[in-house]
């Protein structure tokens, strides 16, 4: 029976989690991105407010 390869295991344990961790701040920075880009869709009040006459 072949040995168990514990370095290679915990070596790619550690890619998954950078992997992981890369993506998630990937996601964030395009959000925290396209927030700024754009203004608030769901905004109810008008950015200038129109008085009736």
């Amino acid at each position: 029976m072949q040995k168990p390869n514990y370095q290679f295991e915990k070596r790619r344990k550690e890619m998954e989690k950078k992997a992981k961790k890369d993506e998630k701040r990937r996601l964030k920075l395009e959000a925290s991105r396209s927030a700024a880009a754009s203004p608030a869709v769901d905004d109810p009040a008008p950015a200038d407010p129109v008085e009736p006459a």
